[in-house]
């Protein structure tokens, strides 16, 4: 399963009239935020493939009818939901939510680390808050499935592996905490942009890679519901 990963910053290479040919044999695409939904709107309809996405910390002070009143993205707001998700066409809001895509198991947790009072932007305990809420579907698929999930999809970085110095940029803890537990073969991020060719994209933490999305790059997902262990050993592992 090829799957096209994009954050931050519209690629000229794929906002092209060569799309097809460059990207025909891509299965998937996931966005790590930062990006307009009218760039999704772009890519689904040119690759008639699936694409889910989550906000990163920019995404909603771009919607100033709501930046002020709106804190958890989409949370209740059934007006915003229709009119800003609309244009985004085929595209699956994952913030917070686990879902299948093309047989992947995506999960996917949106915005940065609190900095000011921007927003989409959450303490440590708030991101583990998210997390807990998305607890029994992750366990429930370990049972249907074999494994709690094959990606996570985050707009932040976990903290040391792909985050940067400054406060707006450092990485999560307890996304470290999540891969050595739920064992995703990728973490799938953005904000951390990447100016330089060779900075380095994708660094291995336990049983995961973790991947910079940033422009675009492609991953390689094997969807077999027996690539993780007997379910057994389920549930092993402390917030650290």
């Amino acid at each position: 399963m090829r799957v096209l990963c994009i954050s931050d910053h519209r690629d000229p290479i794929l906002y092209s009239s060569r799309i097809r040919e460059r990207f025909a044999d891509i299965d998937l695409m996931l966005s790590a935020g930062d990006l307009e939904l009218e760039y999704y709107c772009f890519l689904v309809s040119s690759l008639n493939k699936p694409l889910a996405f989550v906000f990163g910390n920019h995404h909603l002070n771009r919607l100033p009818d709501y930046r002020k009143k709106l804190r958890d993205p989409f949370g209740g707001h059934s007006e915003l939901r229709t009119h800003y998700l609309k244009p985004s066409f085929g595209s699956t809001y994952v913030g917070g939510k686990i879902k299948t895509l093309s047989g992947v198991i995506v999960a996917g947790l949106g915005g940065s680390r609190k900095y000011n009072d921007g927003l989409n932007q959450f303490t440590e305990f708030g991101m583990f808050r998210l997390i807990v809420r998305m607890m029994p579907r992750l366990l429930l698929n370990r049972v249907f499935h074999g494994r709690y999930l094959d990606i996570l999809l985050t707009h932040a970085a976990p903290w040391g592996l792909g985050d940067d110095v400054d406060p707006c940029h450092r990485g999560f803890k307890v996304f470290l905490w999540f891969m050595r537990v739920f064992k995703p073969a990728y973490l799938v991020h953005g904000h951390v942009h990447l100016y330089n060719l060779n900075a380095r994209r994708r660094t291995a933490y336990h049983d995961t890679t973790v991947v910079n999305a940033y422009d675009h790059t492609i991953i390689e997902v094997e969807t077999r519901d027996t690539r993780s262990k007997p379910a057994s050993d389920a549930f092993t592992g402390r917030l650290q």
